[in-house]
């Protein structure tokens, strides 16, 4: 069955919210602190080792029960069953969406058009797990007899993204081989990729449902070149697997059939870490953290599916996206973990979010005239409060920021971690509180500064505050809690997208660029101009013009 189309500015929720936002928009959190002594305690939820407060946010109770009422209206609790069922909320594709059965228990029954799902998912978890520990373990060699010490993962977008930012995340659980990871066309990537590798120690991994995506296929044939020159043909076999389900070009490729691992069409690229995609996790990792990065995220499915409205993280943190999206018109949220392991997270999310929610049609097909989807941008802290803090803290623009932390460091170093946990504690409560005029003269005072200097230099050292954020606290980095971390991003994406009546799964926006690239491509290499605007054929007569290649 399909999701429902309801236009969520036609429900009655909607409109109370509209009413209710012009109440409150001005209002200040310190006072609704000062007046409710719990609102810390009201506005947290605790689950399994998360602790995650939202009552640094703009809302009160009553904007948090008429979110709840905006989540009834548009059928969330429908959509959420649809989504773990395997209809095909994927409509313009006429596709399930079922990436959540990637890491289901298997005795959990889960049905696509009248079959049962997990045992293929079982099959394809159990050769992952032989495939990496027969590489792990040395048992699986390369043509010349030597162990691998090095994999490469080929592949762009969500055959990229989520697989090096898991790999990078966890490197405190790597193993003894290296990870490194090419996506871009760009051939100095690939050159410099391919200067420290050892061809004969090296294992390739092509990740490509269709083994057609012009990035993937131009690196993967660029590096089997390089490859063969040094061991000649004979060897690919022992040393490139895939990801595809296109079986005739990945043999025609020289890969045996038996290091060819399948995909579905029911798990977006984007959401696909947790299928065979993740085959570089699994080898970089071992088998056991890939399986406890599944069950994390298993544990989370769990709760987004199980647990009321009221106390669901992904939920409650939808709600009030939308809440900053639609009605004080944010167009950007900010997500800072605080460690380092976490540096490429937040591009991770921006494929996922941005390629999810940049629509601008309903489920109707009809145009939408209210907004959708969030920029969003982030680096660890506290590099990032030396770079763009200034702008959350003091510029005009509203960034509802995510901040996310663990309790306890990997490194067991507490001099390093005690300062790191300060600031990311003193950046909730700064973008909070602000600092009023009566602040900074009192500063001014203790610094017996003199008048003048303190009437020409006092409005720039106030802060408003009554900035957003959320705080995700986690007991510890592990495969497990980034595992539910990733999840519960997900699960609020699907939200979102419930509310705003948008498909979230297709991503035809990305698909004219590539159609373009590949006629430009022909003109670059031939003297034939196709009909372009004046700029596009002034930029490749230039082009071709000034290439010394």
């Amino acid at each position: 069955m399909a999701l429902q189309n309801i236009n969520p500015t036609s429900t009655n929720a909607w409109q109370k919210l509209k009413a209710h936002f012009e109440e409150i928009s001005s209002l200040h959190m310190l006072d609704w602190f000062d007046k409710n002594p719990n609102r810390a305690k009201d506005f947290t939820i605790k689950w399994e080792d998360f602790y995650v407060d939202f009552s640094k946010n703009r809302i009160n109770a009553e904007t948090f029960e008429l979110l709840m009422e905006l989540a009834g209206e548009v059928k969330l609790g429908d959509a959420i069953e649809k989504y773990f069922s395997g209809d095909s909320i994927n409509q313009t594709e006429g596709r399930a969406v079922l990436h959540t059965a990637l890491r289901a228990r298997p005795d959990y029954d889960i049905q696509l058009d009248g079959n049962p799902v997990m045992p293929e998912v079982i099959e394809v978890r159990e050769k992952i797990k032989s495939f990496s520990e027969a590489i792990n373990k040395g048992s699986l060699k390369g043509s010349s007899g030597k162990t691998f010490t090095d994999v490469v993962n080929i592949g762009i977008g969500g055959s990229d993204l989520g697989p090096a930012m898991v790999v990078d995340s966890l490197k405190y659980y790597q193993n003894n081989l290296k990870p490194h990871f090419v996506s871009n066309v760009d051939g100095d990537q690939v050159a410099e990729l391919l200067k420290d590798l050892d061809p004969e120690t090296t294992l390739f991994i092509i990740v490509s449902k269709t083994f057609t995506t012009q990035e993937t296929l131009t690196n993967a044939n660029t590096i089997r070149s390089w490859f063969a020159d040094k061991l000649g043909d004979h060897a690919v076999a022992k040393h490139f697997v895939a990801v595809s389900t296109n079986l005739e070009k990945v043999r025609a490729f020289g890969i045996e059939e038996e290091n060819i691992f399948p995909m579905w069409n029911w798990v977006g690229g984007r959401f696909s870490l947790w299928s065979a995609v993740g085959l570089s996790i699994a080898v970089s990792l071992g088998y056991d953290h890939f399986e406890g990065l599944l069950k994390g995220a298993q544990s989370m499915d769990d709760h987004f599916r199980t647990t009321p409205f009221h106390s669901n993280i992904p939920v409650v943190a939808a709600l009030i996206s939308v809440w900053y999206n639609n009605f004080f018109e944010a167009e950007s949220e900010a997500i800072i973990p605080y460690t380092h392991y976490l540096n490429q997270f937040a591009t991770y999310l921006q494929q996922a979010v941005m390629e999810s929610n940049g629509k601008g049609v309903d489920r109707d097909g009809k145009s939408i005239d209210y907004q959708t989807g969030n920029i969003i941008w982030g680096e660890p802290g506290t590099n990032s409060q030396h770079a763009f803090f200034q702008l959350i803290h003091q510029g005009t623009k509203l960034i509802p920021v995510d901040f996310i932390g663990f309790v306890n460091p990997l490194h067991d170093n507490w001099d390093h971690h005690d300062k790191l946990i300060s600031n990311f504690l003193a950046q909730t409560e700064a973008l909070l509180t602000g600092k009023t005029d009566k602040e900074v003269l009192e500063e001014f005072k203790g610094q017996k500064a003199d008048d003048i200097t303190i009437g020409r230099t006092l409005p720039f050292k106030v802060f408003r505050g009554n900035r957003p954020t959320t705080t995700i606290l986690i007991d510890s980095l592990s495969p497990e809690s980034l595992g539910s971390l990733i999840a519960m991003y997900e699960h609020k994406i699907f939200v979102q997208g419930i509310i705003w009546n948008i498909y979230s799964y297709d991503q035809f926006g990305v698909e004219l660029g590539k159609q373009l690239a590949g006629k430009i491509l022909k003109e670059i290499e031939n003297p034939e101009f196709e009909i372009h605007d004046s700029s596009t054929k002034n930029l490749i007569d230039y082009y071709k013009k000034h290439k010394k290649g």
